[in-house]
């Protein structure tokens, strides 16, 4: 089974997902710092922050093991108190990562030569470029559409005469009974 390693840095303020093998990983705690060269990250030293289970569990630091547990938890991970002093019993998992991890948290201790951009191959998401007026053209034919049937549209709605039927008038006369 592969885990997705999502790695932060400190100095850009980004991160990074990858999805990697379980070689190395099996048995690691979180807080431990492990090598780069595990995730294809050369020069680089992690440590490892949290992650969640197969279901959503967070790990959590102060729960020893592998198992998934319900503890009384008052603050995070695994619990967002609405007010102080809240506390609740929640499922939360162990702090070492076996099978059931699929998601690790990682953060950047020692930097690599390379850039993460680089390692990562991250991709810029660039906006389309308007040039010049046939692109302008394009987008105010349709604002003008627009206008016209909003327009023609209020148009028929104040010249519409009163509905006939008695129920929908409420100035038709309705017949006296006697």
């Amino acid at each position: 089974m592969a885990f997705k390693i999502v790695v932060s840095d400190p100095k850009t303020r980004k991160s990074y997902q990858k999805e990697v093998g379980e070689e190395g990983l099996i048995g690691k705690k979180i807080g431990e710092h492990v090598s780069g060269s595990l995730f294809g990250l050369e020069g680089y030293e992690l440590e490892l922050t949290g992650g969640s289970d197969k279901d959503g569990f967070p790990m959590r630091k102060d729960v020893d093991g592998t198992a998934r547990k319900k503890i009384l938890i008052s603050d995070r991970p695994g619990f967002h108190p609405g007010a102080p002093g809240v506390r609740k019993r929640k499922s939360v998992r162990g702090n070492t990562i076996s099978d059931d991890i699929v998601q690790i948290n990682s953060k950047v201790i020692k930097h690599g030569n390379k850039a993460l951009d680089q390692v990562f191959g991250s991709k810029k998401v660039e906006k389309p470029k308007e040039e010049g007026s046939g692109e302008g053209k394009k987008e105010e034919a349709p604002e003008k559409k627009e206008e016209k049937p909003a327009e023609e549209s209020a148009k028929p709605a104040e010249e519409k005469p009163e509905p006939a039927s008695e129920e929908g008038n409420p100035k038709a006369e309705k017949p006296k009974h006697n």
